[in-house]
């Protein structure tokens, strides 16, 4: 299972998460505490191996905002929600686009997707069971309110493609405790073996 630990913003965090096997390190570059600048996220990555996939998380950033982050952190993956996409001009990565309910009206999705709650950043449960329906017919990412106690059930009742985790993996607002991302992941591995050795 695909794991993205987001958020990060300083050298210890991005060690502690791809040493306790994170697939994905997400960077914030919207309004929040956990925000950091196209240059830090690309010091942070500096010696990162090439199978971590470097992830710029944005909200509704204009051209202007996405082209610096594109230029100088050139992440591989850019996660914004689905609408905004259309005015970012030239994206030079992976688009995955951000949805935050399952809209029953949608025939087709993209090929890979982050479901979340309503609002980013603030723990917020995403709809487990609108989810489910959509992790169906693609590789959907599941995110909002996920922490190690909740994230089995979760990959349970929704059996997501991947999992994602900010707030739920902190010790303080922005601030992340390595225990807590290490559980995080163990958890996901155990799920993932459990599920190996049933099929």
């Amino acid at each position: 299972m695909f794991i993205k630990i987001c958020g990060l913003s300083t050298p210890d965090d991005v060690s502690v998460a791809v040493a306790a096997g994170a697939d994905a390190l997400g960077f914030v570059f919207a309004r929040s505490p956990r925000r950091v600048t196209p240059e830090q996220a690309r010091t942070l990555c500096g010696g990162l191996e090439e199978r971590v996939i470097r992830v710029a998380v944005m909200r509704h950033p204009t051209a202007g905002e996405w082209e610096k982050v594109r230029d100088v952190f050139k992440p591989d993956w850019l996660q914004t929600d689905s609408g905004d996409f259309a005015t970012l001009g030239r994206l030079d990565c992976e688009p995955l686009p951000v949805y935050r309910g399952a809209n029953r009206d949608r025939q087709r999705w993209p090929a890979r997707i982050l479901f979340e709650g309503a609002r980013s950043g603030h723990g917020e449960r995403a709809d487990w069971s609108g989810a489910a329906r959509v992790a169906a017919s693609t590789r959907l990412i599941l995110a909002g309110g996920l922490d190690a106690e909740n994230v089995v059930e979760a990959i349970e009742a929704v059996q997501p493609w991947g999992v994602d985790v900010s707030s739920g993996v902190e010790r303080s607002r922005g601030v992340k405790d390595p225990a807590r991302i290490n559980q995080f992941i163990a958890r996901v591995r155990a799920v993932e073996r459990e599920h190996a050795h049933v099929h």
